[in-house]
């Protein structure tokens, strides 16, 4: 059973949720809260596997509810709901290692779905999110430095093959690093490639280790910001 808390602003948005999940047999809704801060609190005194997080609240917004959520340990997976015009809450919930982002409009089932995705350790990024990734990542401490602009700095697009070789990624690595930076999850890395997930993971693993990073988030940062 996978423990949810959903959070949100609005009640009814809350209360809507709260029973579309529990229609699921896999699901459990743990609590609601109506602000980031107060979404730290529960997770903080509740087991809580998977955050839905708002972006847009008042008070404290799901951008720094999901930093206050990932500095637990261990720390709950936070599922982003967000607008197709949010750039800077979505790139600031990157960096905060936020698992996965959908935008509002998706059927209730995606959500479901996507729940269950970054329950699983998986990234999970909406194509038409990730096709905005590539102008909306902001731009590190040393980069804003050099342009002393602060803002954000556009990134190499998707669809650009970088060579990965010289980080000693075998070519295997490489295309699944790629498929990760389009937003696919284990499942379909593992499909598409006809690999099981478990070698997928594997594989993740090793990249991992040898780009001494994190996390699937990371990873995708990683390969998105290559020049």
């Amino acid at each position: 059973m996978i423990s949810i808390l959903i959070v949100d602003d609005d009640p009814f948005i809350r209360e809507s949720m709260q029973v579309i999940l529990g229609l699921d047999p896999d699901l459990t809704v743990a609590g609601t809260c109506k602000d980031g801060k107060e979404a730290y609190e529960f997770a903080s005194a509740n087991h809580v596997d998977v955050v839905l997080m708002d972006m847009r609240m008042p008070g404290c917004d799901g951008v720094e509810g999901t930093r206050l959520i990932k500095s637990l340990t261990p720390a709950p997976a936070v599922l982003v709901l967000t607008t197709f015009d949010d750039d800077e809450y979505i790139a600031a919930a990157i960096q905060h290692g936020a698992n996965g982002y959908l935008l509002k409009n998706v059927p209730p089932s995606r959500i479901v779905s996507g729940i269950k995705t970054v329950f699983e350790g998986s990234l999970l990024i909406h194509p038409d999110v990730a096709r905005k990734l590539a102008g909306m990542i902001q731009s590190s401490p040393a980069n804003e430095s050099k342009t002393g602009t602060g803002g954000a700095q556009p990134i190499n697009p998707p669809d650009r093959v970088r060579d990965l070789s010289s980080f000693g990624l075998t070519g295997a690595e490489q295309t699944i690093v790629r498929h990760i930076a389009d937003g696919l999850s284990n499942k379909e890395i593992a499909a598409a490639l006809f690999l099981s997930e478990g070698t997928v993971k594997n594989y993740i693993s090793e990249i991992l280790d040898k780009l001494e990073l994190r996390d699937r988030t990371q990873i995708a940062i990683f390969y998105l910001k290559l020049p």
